[in-house]
């Protein structure tokens, strides 16, 4: 019983520390967020996490980083992890495949060739992002690698392609913006660690304003290649509040050129 107990009373703190109240069911949010001249809630603004999902979306501990030599900088840092009804529910292929990816994530992580994050790791890679609003469209710019998500609120179709941030289609559900995403290709990962989707990716975002300074972001996944069943991840999204907040130019792929191309420069060219 105590144990119980104490672990209910540990979950209110979690809950608290995490959002500020607990919610009951079917109760309509506490904060109504400031309006758009459409009537929309305002989401605009540049916005970050401040979590460890990036490394594993899992909880997990703190571990050797994947170069030895750079000790401490490059280690993972733990984190409690935003998945909502873990552990992961992998097929038996595609357990043994995130396995692979984890023994090769030095070189098989898609970040690490700064090719696009794809979703939904672009909303938690700690790099901050922007949303614009309008009526027709909401655009989200990410400071990692220039990415770019354009959500269409109107005029909802098929994805024409696959592609690593594939196609979101928008609408309001009260407080409540509703991202309907499909069209991947199986290139991106999750994280650092592995973690991995197939082109049958399929993810359903609610963000919410729970004040005038933070989202809640909650993920469903469904992807039927990889997954057993549908599994949902939840986290806080801040605003930036420094003065002058707003996205500077990470432009990686300069920075990974050698690492991509160096086997084709001539003998004894040197790298600038």
């Amino acid at each position: 019983m105590r144990f119980r107990a104490r672990a209910l009373l540990t979950a209110t703190a979690f809950a608290i520390a995490a959002g500020g109240v607990i919610p009951v069911a079917g109760q309509a949010p506490a904060y109504r967020a400031p309006r758009t001249a459409d009537g929309k809630p305002n989401l605009n603004g540049i916005w970050q996490t401040i979590n460890e999902a990036d490394w594993d979306i899992e909880g997990h501990s703190a571990a050797p980083g994947r170069v030895l030599a750079l000790g401490a900088e490059d280690a993972v840092v733990p984190g409690l992890g935003i998945v909502l009804d873990g552990p992961l529910p992998y097929l038996p292929a595609a357990a043994a495949k995130r396995k692979a990816n984890f023994d090769k994530r030095l070189t098989a992580d898609p970040a690490i060739k700064c090719y696009l994050p794809g979703v939904p790791r672009a909303m938690y890679i700690p790099q901050p992002f922007q949303i614009i609003q309008s009526t027709k469209t909401v655009m989200m710019a990410f400071q990692y690698a220039g990415a770019v998500r354009t959500i269409y609120m109107d005029d909802h179709k098929e994805a024409p392609a696959d592609s690593w941030m594939g196609w979101s289609n928008g609408h309001w559900e009260g407080e409540t913006l509703v991202i309907d995403t499909t069209g991947f290709n199986d290139l991106s990962w999750f994280d650092r660690s592995g973690n991995f989707h197939s082109d049958a990716l399929h993810v359903v975002e609610r963000i919410t304003a729970a004040g005038p300074d933070h989202l809640n972001w909650e993920a469903t996944i469904e992807d039927k290649n990889v997954f057993s069943r549908p599994w949902k991840m939840g986290m806080t999204i801040y605003r930036r509040k420094e003065r002058g907040a707003r996205l500077l130019e990470f432009r990686c792929v300069e920075f990974v050129e050698d690492l991509i191309y160096g086997h084709l420069k001539k003998p004894g060219a040197r790298t600038p």
